[in-house]
This record gives structure tokens, C-alpha cells and sequence, in this order.
């Protein structure tokens, strides 16, 4: 693998790695800021490299051969390696890089804390841009460790030996319900808590802590709509009398776009922890350090 390493352009290393993971001719040519006809080129290149056809169209898409699978990890690592190695050598200057960033969040975290993100990378970096992938929990160890994302930001812990692990923001939870539906008091109690009607955004999502209190107290609440997705709810609690447990910052989130009345939990549940998560693989590049604390510093903007 020496031999192949030494005597292979690194474009069409750079150009494999990303077509295995994003298989599709399409989607690796978006990727690499390139026509289709060129990463077609290159793969007949690799093809005919080592001599093996690498990718066969299947049902999800490029799939690829075994050969390839074996290749891949090889490449991937070297390639995270070399781009590191080149981010130390040089000096990075945030004013005049045109870098892309990869940032895996929830739809929870893209409306509670992307605005601040974004709009502090434009402050200090305006060419610089930033790619944000929906987060599927069971994916980005891998993720992390490929070098898909640069980071990750949720308040499940990711397992895994070179996850580094930063909290940025500690959390707490509501609930609220829209004005003109809410009981006329500043302080919830528990009956009137149960005798509500509750949307409950899916556990998946890592947001299942107040009703592990609740199950604990020997309470089931009122559950009449189940959602995959945060985002749905300022526009559906502006016509429906229902409660939601809501994280406090997106409570106060979604309170700029429609009237909501915010009360404390009339029950303990414990506070929690969001965090930033990225992987420490290879050699440290200036560039995602600065990325990390930009990140960082713009979660503390109020």
C-alpha cells in the first residue's frame, strides 16, 4: 500500500474517498466543486490504477467492491493525515481562508443555536463556508472518525476512544403552551400539567429524560401527537391547545415567533448537558481548533 500511496495523484484519492461515502457521481462532484464528467474520469483512472472496477451501481446508489472497502479506510486515514499535516505547516488566517466546515446537528440545535454559529464565523471569517448535516446519533462516530464532520453538537454522549467531548451549554427543561390556551397562572401544578393535552417530539432525538421522571413517579400524561422534528411546533401550537416540554433556550426560541406562556416543570428533572464533539485521530490542524472555539464562544452569545 506504500507503493500505491507514493505513486497515486492525491486528487483521485481526495476524489475516491469522497465518492465512497457519498455514492453518487453527483453528489461527490457537488462535494469536490467539480463536473460530473470529472469524477467519472477519475474513477475510470482508479479503475484502471488497480485494476478493479471499485464501484458498481446498486440499489442505494455506487456500491462498493471489496476491493474498495479495503482501500477506503487506507485513503481515508492518509488523506485526514496529509490535509492535517498541510493545515499545521502553514499559518491559518481566519480572515482570508475560504475553508468549508461540516457541523452535525439537530433540528433542535440548528434553531436554537445555529444563528449565533453562523453569524459569528461571518464576523471573524466571511469567506469561510459551513455545511450542516442532520444528526443520525448512530452514524457520526463514524462520522468524526472519517472526517465526514468536523463536529458534532448534542447532549447524548458519543462512545468511542478518540472522541474528544467539550460542553458548551448547560440545559434545562419547560414547558409551554401558546397564550390564549394556557391556564392564567405564573406557576404550573402538577394536575394541571396532567390534565393537559401533550405533544411529545420522538425520544430518539435524546429528549426522553422528563419522561423517564414522569414513568419513575408512576405518571403517563395525555400524549395526543408524536413528532419526528422540533421545527413543526411554533406553527402547530399557534392552533392546537397542547403542552410540550421543551428545552429552555428553544422555549425562549420559539416565544419570538408565536406567543407562548412558559412555566417551570411542576416535577425535578434533572438539568443536562450540550456539548461539542469531535475526533482527536491524526495531527491536531489550527483550522478546526479555531472552528471548535468559534463554535464555542458563539453558544455564550445571548
Amino acid at each position: 500500500m506504500v507503493f500505491i500511496l507514493s505513486n497515486i495523484d492525491l486528487n483521485l484519492i481526495r476524489t475516491f474517498v469522497t465518492l465512497y461515502e457519498a455514492k453518487s457521481v453527483t453528489l461527490a462532484a457537488d462535494k469536490l466543486f467539480v463536473t460530473q464528467p470529472s469524477v467519472s474520469y477519475a474513477l475510470s483512472r482508479l479503475r484502471d490504477t488497480f485494476n478493479d472496477r471499485l464501484f458498481v451501481r446498486g440499489k442505494e446508489g455506487m456500491e462498493p467492491t471489496v476491493y474498495a472497502t479495503q482501500l477506503y479506510e487506507v485513503f481515508r486515514d492518509s488523506l485526514q493525515t496529509i490535509e492535517h499535516t498541510v493545515d499545521s505547516a502553514r499559518n491559518f488566517d481566519a480572515t482570508e481562508t475560504e475553508k468549508r466546515f461540516t457541523l452535525a446537528m439537530t433540528d433542535l440545535g440548528e434553531m436554537a443555536l445555529l444563528p449565533y454559529i453562523f453569524t459569528k464565523l461571518q464576523q471573524q471569517a466571511p469567506g469561510v463556508e459551513l455545511e450542516v448535516l442532520p444528526l443520525e446519533i448512530d452514524k457520526v462516530e463514524e462520522w468524526l472518525s472519517s472526517g465526514k464532520v468536523d463536529a458534532v453538537i448534542c447532549s447524548r454522549t458519543i462512545p468511542g476512544a478518540q472522541i474528544e467531548r467539550r460542553v458548551i451549554l448547560e440545559e434545562s427543561y419547560v414547558c409551554v403552551m401558546h397564550q390564549q390556551f394556557a391556564p392564567d397562572a405564573d406557576e404550573l401544578t402538577l394536575e394541571q400539567f396532567m390534565n393537559q393535552k401533550h405533544a411529545l417530539v420522538t425520544r430518539s432525538l435524546g429528549h426522553g429524560l422528563a419522561e423517564e421522571v414522569l414513568a419513575d413517579m408512576g405518571l403517563q400524561r395525555k400524549v395526543s401527537l408524536v413528532l419526528p422534528h422540533f421545527s413543526v411546533l411554533p406553527s402547530l401550537l399557534k392552533h392546537s391547545p397542547l403542552m410540550v416540554i421543551l428545552p429552555r433556550k428553544i422555549a425562549f426560541a420559539f416565544s419570538e415567533i408565536v406567543p407562548l406562556k412558559i412555566y417551570s416543570l411542576p416535577f425535578e428533572v434533572p438539568s443536562f448537558e450540550v456539548a461539542l464533539n469531535w475526533s482527536r485521530r491524526g495531527l491536531e490542524s489550527p483550522a478546526l481548533h479555531w472552528f471548535r472555539d468559534i463554535i464555542a464562544e458563539a453558544v455564550g452569545v445571548e
